[in-house]
C-alpha cells in the first residue's frame, strides 16, 4: 500500500505544479466500427500518478490514455477521482486484453483494480463507454496518441 500512497502524493504534487497533459486522438475499433476519442496522454510517472484526479466531468468521447515504457501488471486506484470510469488495458499492439469498471473513491482505503493481465497501455473513459458501443476484449486501440509511447 505504500506504493499507492506514494502515487497519491505524486499526484497531489503534480496538481500543485499545474501539470498539463499532451492532447491527441485515439480510436477503439471493434465489431466493424471505429469509435473516435479525444484523449489526454499520461506518458510520464507524474502524469500517470495524477490521472483524472479531481476532475468533475469527462466528455462522452473523451478519455485519458496511459502509456508505459515496458509491460506491467500493476493496478489502478481511484483515490480522489470523482468520475465513475471504465478502463481498457491493452498490449503494445493495441489489443484490448481486459475492461473493468471503477468507482470513485474519496477516502482511504480505496480499492485497487488489477486487470489480471500484463499490459502496456490503458484507456480510461466514462463508465459504460465500451459497453454502450458493444466493445469488448479483443477490440483494438490505435491512433495518433500511440505515437507518444515512451521508449
Amino acid at each position: 500500500m505504500r506504493f499507492f500512497a506514494l502515487l497519491g502524493l505524486l499526484g497531489l504534487l503534480a496538481l500543485a505544479q499545474g501539470l498539463t497533459f499532451p492532447k491527441s486522438t485515439l480510436y477503439v475499433e471493434g465489431n466493424g466500427k471505429r469509435h473516435l476519442l479525444k484523449v489526454e496522454v499520461a506518458d510520464t510517472p507524474a502524469r500517470q500518478a495524477q490521472g483524472l484526479m479531481f476532475r468533475e466531468r469527462l466528455g462522452e468521447d473523451e478519455g485519458m490514455v496511459f502509456l508505459f515504457p515496458a509491460p506491467t501488471a500493476g493496478g489502478f486506484w481511484m483515490k480522489n477521482t470523482l468520475i465513475p470510469l471504465s478502463i481498457a488495458f491493452f498490449n503494445r499492439e493495441g489489443v484490448v486484453l481486459r475492461i473493468l469498471d471503477m468507482a470513485p473513491c474519496k477516502a482511504d482505503p480505496c480499492p485497487v483494480y488489477y486487470p489480471g493481465v500484463v499490459y502496456q497501455g490503458a484507456l480510461e473513459v466514462n463508465q459504460g463507454w465500451f459497453r454502450r458501443r458493444g466493445l469488448a476484449e479483443g477490440a483494438r486501440v490505435g491512433g495518433e496518441a500511440l505515437k507518444l509511447w515512451p521508449k
